[in-house]
């Protein structure tokens, strides 16, 4: 085990009778890493959670933390702090006696507890709030005294499971930014549990994500945004136009397709660590293609190479304009454009031109893992 290693996850499964929420799950979260869990409903990513803190027990694998194996360890003796979507404050307690619920259970001295307690509320932006009760704040000022609880027993590592899902945009997008500054002041490793791909991308070191219980992807947004390793994480991670294509040939540092999706020719694509050696000629495989980075070229452009296709849908929303483009056989793309510019001179029912990058499109996997 690495000695930068806080958390690590070794084959973990956790079943519910015949039903495998976690399905041989591997992971290690590094120390001051903010590490999101990412996917869908039901994929297993608060039961893993819920599972590293001993709320639920591994039906097998192991977890080790800082290098200990804790997976038979009871949750209050493990070195966690957690941050529940409901917050779980206690509502007959106050503030203060929230925050302070650890340290009293640990048998710190009152002296102790209260000088803690002031200043773990100074540094979630709650001064002065010790007296106040739980149905006394907003939600966002709930949030805070749930995670001043659980960082003020000084924990190897935090785990957050969807905090921010219960409050609007406006006060989600603000403690997402909250969230973040703690963290980097505190330097605490971070393990963070959310279904938003925005909340992740922003806020996380890492992501895993996760479908069915299965590890998918395990990279830096960066990278998951612009090399997913297949069709679930291309669509999951924002909007993603997955073509159909037959594979032609390689050279060093190219890959040419020929297009099922249209008439048109052959398409060249920049490898990005694909292993084009694995590859037979007329073998199926798929381009990911983001929708900003197709370039709409209205009917007056005299553009070599565009693909040629129909405006279908156009939505207005917000910085840019949002197209829906129709090619070949019914084949719909996905492209957005910014300014006014293009907003005002391509109108549902053009026909436009399509280009883009070689260097902004990726080969992703068949199918999932």
């Amino acid at each position: 085990m690495d000695a930068q290693t806080v958390v690590e996850l070794s084959g973990l499964t956790k079943r519910y009778g015949d039903v495998t929420a976690v399905h041989d799950l591997s992971f290690a979260v590094r120390r001051g890493e903010f590490f999101s869990i990412l996917g869908p409903s039901g994929c297993g990513k608060s039961t893993t959670l819920r599972t590293i803190a001993g709320f639920e027990s591994a039906s097998e694998g192991m977890i080790k933390l800082d290098g200990t194996d804790i997976t038979d360890t009871p949750a209050h003796q493990r070195e966690t702090g957690m941050v529940f979507q409901s917050y779980a404050l206690f509502p007959h307690k106050t503030v203060g006696e929230n925050v302070g619920f650890g340290l009293k259970m640990e048998g710190v001295p009152q002296s102790e507890r209260k000088k803690r307690i002031t200043e773990m509320l100074a540094t979630v932006d709650l001064d002065g709030f010790e007296q106040r009760m739980p149905s006394e704040l907003s939600g966002g000022q709930q949030q805070r005294v749930a995670l001043a609880r659980a960082l003020i027993i000084e924990p190897s590592v935090l785990l957050l499971d969807e905090p921010l899902a219960a409050l609007d945009l406006q006060l989600r997008q603000d403690m997402r930014f909250e969230l973040q500054q703690i963290q980097d002041r505190l330097d605490i490793t971070t393990i963070y549990v959310t279904h938003d791909q925005q909340e992740a991308l922003s806020m996380s070191d890492r992501i895993l994500v996760l479908d069915g219980g299965r590890a998918q992807q395990i990279d830096t947004p960066r990278e998951l945004y612009n090399n997913p390793r297949n069709q679930f994480v291309a669509d999951f991670i924002g909007e993603a136009n997955i073509l159909q294509t037959r594979f032609k040939s390689a050279t060093e540092d190219t890959i040419e397709v020929e297009p099922e999706f249209a008439s048109m020719n052959t398409v060249s694509v920049m490898e990005h660590g694909f292993d084009a050696d694995a590859l037979s000629k007329g073998e199926r495989i798929y381009l990911n293609i983001r929708p900003e980075d197709i370039t709409i070229h209205p009917p007056e452009d005299d553009v070599a190479d565009g693909l040629t296709a129909e405006i279908t849908n156009k939505t207005f929303i917000g910085k840019t304009t949002q197209f829906v483009a129709t090619v070949g056989n019914n084949q719909e793309i996905l492209a957005e454009a910014s300014g006014l510019a293009a907003q005002q001179s391509i109108a549902t029912g053009d026909m436009v031109s399509l280009t883009w990058s070689r260097d902004d499109c990726t080969i992703i996997g068949d199918h999932r893992v």
